[in-house]
């Protein structure tokens, strides 16, 4: 379909509540395919709907870090819910498309199971360990409004916000041009 701009912060976008998909419909394979263009255009390994400002409760995940053969399209996650979270833990930087050139130290579960609808209205359960696990949870932190920002004190957070005002001003209105 299009590559859309992601939404970088401190744009309010990125912490408005998502709302539950009800039916998978035309506008739902539309937003994954923008989803997917996005991704790839970013070199992104999963991307949340609302990193493209569209508040519908859906990420999507590239296909072999999900475990599925790299000719696959990327794994859709329509409502998805953590299952369960192990108690052991992984500390390693993170990188958000909505961060760009960013990365913090997050601590984050070892593994995880999310459950979810599929593009073709059908539940199903992943379990994920590392990587996957990771870019899982990021995924759904951004479905609540949790942002890598949240993982750094305040002085961090300015100077970060700081950081990206400045880039976008650098930028200026070429990004809306290029969409």
């Amino acid at each position: 379909m299009a590559v859309r701009p992601v939404v970088i912060w401190p744009d309010d976008r990125l912490r408005q509540p998502s709302v539950p998909i009800a039916q998978v419909d035309d506008s739902v394979r539309a937003l994954y395919q923008d989803l997917v263009d996005s991704m790839y255009a970013e070199n992104g390994l999963g991307i949340a709907a609302l990193q493209l400002g569209d508040p519908r409760r859906m990420f999507i995940v590239e296909p072999k870090l999900a475990g599925r053969p790299e000719t696959d399209p990327p794994v859709a996650f329509l409502n998805p819910e953590l299952v369960e979270a192990s108690e052991e833990q992984q500390d390693s930087e993170e990188g958000c498309l909505s961060f760009p050139e960013i990365y913090i130290k997050v601590k984050r579960p070892m593994r995880c199971k999310v459950r979810a609808m599929g593009l073709d209205g059908q539940p199903f359960e992943v379990e994920g360990e590392r990587l996957l696990a990771r870019c899982l949870l990021h995924e759904l932190d951004h479905l609540t409004g949790k942002l890598l920002v949240d993982f750094v004190g305040p002085l961090k957070r300015q100077m970060i916000k700081k950081r990206l005002t400045r880039q976008k001003a650098a930028d200026g209105d070429g990004d809306e041009a290029e969409a």
